[in-house]
């Protein structure tokens, strides 16, 4: 990064928040997707919305790009550095400004943890409602840049069905507001803030987020269902759905993530091919009925163990395993590829007879864990980024499986975005026209394309391959996987 940028950046951060040295760069080269990484010119640590403002209006002026930054949880390379860009982290900026029970709302920073918003909900009966696995450690920031889902998205939507209001710097360095406090504008005009919510910080970036806050259900019922073959636990979600029922969430496991899961947490589960977690959750009249009807539909589905959670103890600890899977995996490889591809729920079982065909067809393995209820596939695809060509040979089974979901009628992306890792399947989902609308929209707000540059679209510069697939903090020998 040339001295003329520094200078002007050391006029807004001291020394200790304006880093500029390799060391101090090395934990921002990669996001989770970390057999990609880039070297950023510096990193910026804001400590107050003006200082962000003062920043991306520097980048505006000097056509610096940058890229905002809170947890670097993106698994499809959307807080990938851009080279001798700028790289701005927001994890400083972590407040609860405002919690209104009343009129169930918080308004909160964008380096907020997810999960702290539902623990300072807690005592006043509410709760926030979209929960990724990465819930304790995702900040809503990068919620707000990927439409995150979670769990319950099935019954509660994503991200962006609980955003109210918006106040954000547009790459420009313009400062505006979209929707409000609440939900009395929701239907005039245009939906901004559906614009903003999903655009993966093309845009500019989110210095403040008014979300909704949900009653806490008065009951849940949680079952864990077993079944002998991963292709008869996908039916079970389609007859579970064709039943009527809307459960708040529906998860399956296969046999590799419930051996991770059971190595990492202990969570107790059957031995079993695939693993169906369905949990109804409401007032407890209607969960009551409701639970009887989905034991008969479960037991019409072959299942060959049913368990019922009888405490919160024990349904914790099933959801314990479920949320750690993710992380868990890395006790069976020392890489893997986290796909997030969706097809209609009616063609589960057909996905994942697909999927399997496919593992077999490359001699990988990969483990399924995803969000059953709406069709969100997360095949983790296990490779050893060591060996010349594994990286290579999992990406092309990568790009089959998104190929397949396009066939079933599905879409490229459920919840992690495009980023890095997808944009070159955009145009097989999207027409050319489709694709040059979307660009015309993006260069609408951000003539110079500054705000994390290189993402979603086709083309541009690719990222580089780390060495042999090592994490950055590895290939600099802070961390071994011997």
């Amino acid at each position: 990064m040339n001295r003329a940028v520094i200078e002007a950046l050391e006029l807004i951060y001291p020394s200790d928040r304006l880093l500029t040295r390799d060391v101090e760069l090395l934990p921002y080269e990669s996001d989770a997707l970390t057999a990609f990484s880039a070297v950023p010119g510096a990193v910026v640590l804001p400590i107050n919305e003006e200082e962000i403002i003062d920043t991306v209006r520097l980048c505006h002026q000097m056509a610096l790009p940058f890229v905002a930054r809170g947890s670097g949880t993106s698994l499809s390379g959307g807080s990938l550095p851009i080279p001798e860009g700028l790289t701005i982290g927001l994890n400083r900026l972590n407040r609860i400004k405002k919690l209104d029970p009343e009129q169930r709302i918080a308004v909160v920073e964008p380096g907020v943890i997810n999960l702290h918003i539902t623990e300072a909900a807690q005592p006043y009966g509410l709760y926030y409602a979209p929960d990724p696995s990465s819930q304790s450690i995702c900040t809503i920031g990068g919620n707000i840049a990927f439409n995150s889902g979670g769990a319950h998205c099935l019954k509660y939507g994503m991200t962006s069905n609980h955003v109210l209001g918006l106040k954000v710097v547009l790459a420009d360095g313009t400062v505006t507001t979209f929707g409000g406090e609440s939900v009395d504008g929701v239907g005039i005009g245009p939906d901004l803030v559906g614009l903003f919510v999903g655009s993966e910080g093309l845009f500019g970036i989110a210095l403040e987020i008014t979300v909704r806050l949900m009653p806490q259900p008065e009951l849940y019922r949680t079952v864990l269902a077993a079944y002998n073959d991963l292709g008869a636990a996908g039916d079970a979600v389609s007859m579970v759905v064709a039943s009527g029922l809307l459960p708040g969430a529906m998860e399956i496991m296969d046999r590799l993530a419930i051996k991770a899961a059971e190595a990492s947490v202990q969570a107790g589960y059957p031995d079993a091919e695939a693993l169906l977690i369905v949990e109804l959750e409401g007032e407890a009249l209607q969960v009551g009925a409701e639970f009887d009807q989905l034991l008969d539909t479960i037991e019409e589905s072959g299942a060959f163990e049913v368990r019922v959670a009888q405490n919160e103890a024990e349904r914790t600890r099933i959801w314990k395993g479920r949320k750690g899977a993710f992380s868990a995996v890395g006790r069976l490889s020392p890489d893997y590829i986290v796909q997030d591809g969706v097809v209609p729920r009616s063609r589960l079982g057909e996905a994942l007879v697909q999927i399997n065909e496919l593992k077999e067809k490359h001699q990988l393995d990969v483990a399924n864990v995803f969000h059953a209820g709406d069709g969100n596939l997360h095949p983790l695809i296990l490779y050893d980024g060591r060996e010349a060509g594994a990286l290579e040979k999992a990406e092309a089974l990568a790009g089959e499986i998104l190929a397949l979901c396009i066939n079933l009628g599905g879409s490229i992306t459920g919840e992690h975005g495009i980023g890095m890792e997808k944009r070159d399947y955009l145009p097989a989902m999207f027409s050319e026209e489709e694709i040059d609308i979307m660009q015309a929209l993006r260069r609408a707000i951000d003539p110079n394309e500054i705000a994390n540059r290189g993402k979603m679209f086709p083309g541009g510069e690719a990222p580089a391959l780390s060495q042999h697939g090592m994490h950055p903090l590895e290939r600099a020998g802070l961390i071994s996987r011997e």
